[in-house]
């Protein structure tokens, strides 16, 4: 840590303001899982449009994520994201006043655009601010908080509905929105280190190094295909899973969302920390990663041979656990890569994930709507069956592929 910075400094100026930021962030892209029946009742949503709809966030958070590492790179984080999160106040208060799918669309893809700095602004000051065997650990907190956002998005988001509507839960988002970009503005400091004068070619020039590594190539599909499951799933999909398939009433189906998303909180604190002890023994990080992710495959078979109503809270709680672990792999880029670069590979990793999350939350809705409704609103079984296993064929394949790769040696692990 660097010196200047007491204890108080650290979370008053440092992890407060970005923790806030990344809480509203992921509020914003998991709050659709528990106001999905609303939306549908009012605009007449199919499957495939509602996961569009929910996919655009994605979308455009997807498309903001390579130049965002250059700027990063090249300027001061904090003021990158207080900027952005303006625009993400916009989309949150067009999503509440629209009155078509399309408004909807639009204002959600604004969303996305707005809160696309909310992790790896943090990720990247973290890089200026603190020694790189405190990333894991560090990155993990600033996760939980997203995981905060995650839990208030279900059962809380639930009983904010008897006081008000979907559309007042969109206009109270704009004005934390707002809040959150002035706090970071005012409260967050810019680090006093100088950085290399990069022209914007050199820069670029830093984004093909990245893309053509062999060790970026190792991590990237695996981990992009286990976090944009967990997502998709996450922030969309599983509510009407729990409620199709598991049987559970809106409310219930809420109170079980919390519980993944507590599990998700659980998951980034407990891999933080035990990535940066395990590191201490000689343990890598990318291998307690991979490990996680071989989990989290096996609990999704689970999921979609359908366990037991006795299971059903324990496997979607150890879904949203080791959901998480694919975030490890981030530090282990930070770590391998030199830190004037910081910005540009974790955007590159963001980019990938990203974008597969639109593709695949689309292609899940797309699949589920092959089938006929079995009631309003709600798909059979195998409609489920058939889109989840296709996202954990796709896992399964990548992780044959990390395996193949660590084991030719192909790349500096550290």
């Amino acid at each position: 840590m660097d010196p200047s910075l007491t204890r108080r400094h650290l979370f008053l100026s440092i992890l407060f303001p970005f923790a806030l930021g990344y809480y509203l962030s992921y509020l914003a892209r998991v709050v659709n899982a528990v106001l999905a029946p609303d939306l549908v009742a009012e605009l007449s949503l199919g499957a495939d449009t509602l996961g569009l709809l929910t996919a655009s966030y994605f979308f455009t958070f997807a498309a903001a994520q390579l130049p965002l590492g250059i700027l990063l790179d090249r300027y001061s984080p904090r003021r990158i994201e207080s900027l952005l999160l303006l625009v993400a106040a916009a989309g949150a208060l067009l999503f509440a006043l629209g009155d078509s799918a399309w408004d909807l669309i639009i204002g959600r893809g604004l969303i996305g655009l707005g809160v696309s700095a909310c992790l790896m602004a943090a990720f990247k000051t973290f890089t200026l601010w603190f020694k790189p065997e405190k990333l894991p650990l560090l990155n993990g907190i600033i996760l939980a908080s997203g995981g905060v956002g995650a839990i208030t998005a279900t059962a809380p988001v639930q009983a904010a509905l008897s006081l008000t509507d979907w559309r007042g839960v969109f206009l109270l988002l704009a004005g934390l929105l707002l809040l959150s970009s002035v706090i970071i503005f005012v409260l967050v400091p810019d680090h006093t280190e100088e950085r290399p004068q990069e022209t914007l070619r050199e820069q670029l020039r830093g984004i093909g190094t990245i893309f053509r590594d062999r060790f970026f190539w190792m991590i990237a599909p695996l981990t992009m295909l286990s976090q944009s499951s967990f997502i998709s799933i996450q922030s969309l999909w599983a509510g009407p899973w729990l409620q199709d398939i598991g049987g559970l009433e809106r409310t219930a189906m809420a109170d079980t969302l919390l519980l993944v998303a507590a599990a998700m909180v659980a998951g980034f604190l407990a891999m933080g920390t035990l990535a940066e002890r395990l590191a201490r023994i000689g343990v890598r990080p990318i291998l307690l990663s991979a490990a996680g992710m071989l989990t989290f495959q096996c609990i999704q078979l689970l999921i979609i041979l359908g366990p037991a109503a006795a299971w059903l809270s324990p496997v979607w709680i150890g879904f949203g656990f080791f959901g998480t672990t694919g975030i490890v792999q981030y530090a282990v880029l930070s770590q391998h890569y030199p830190r004037h670069l910081a910005g540009r590979v974790n955007t590159a990793m963001n980019l990938l994930v990203f974008v597969s999350i639109f593709v695949l939350q689309y292609a899940i809705g797309a699949i589920i709507n092959l089938w006929p409704q079995v009631g309003p609103g709600q798909y059979p079984a195998v409609a489920y069956q058939m889109a989840f296993g296709f996202a954990l064929m796709l896992q399964a394949g990548a992780f044959s592929w990390f395996v193949r790769e660590y084991r030719r040696g192909r790349a500096v692990t550290r």
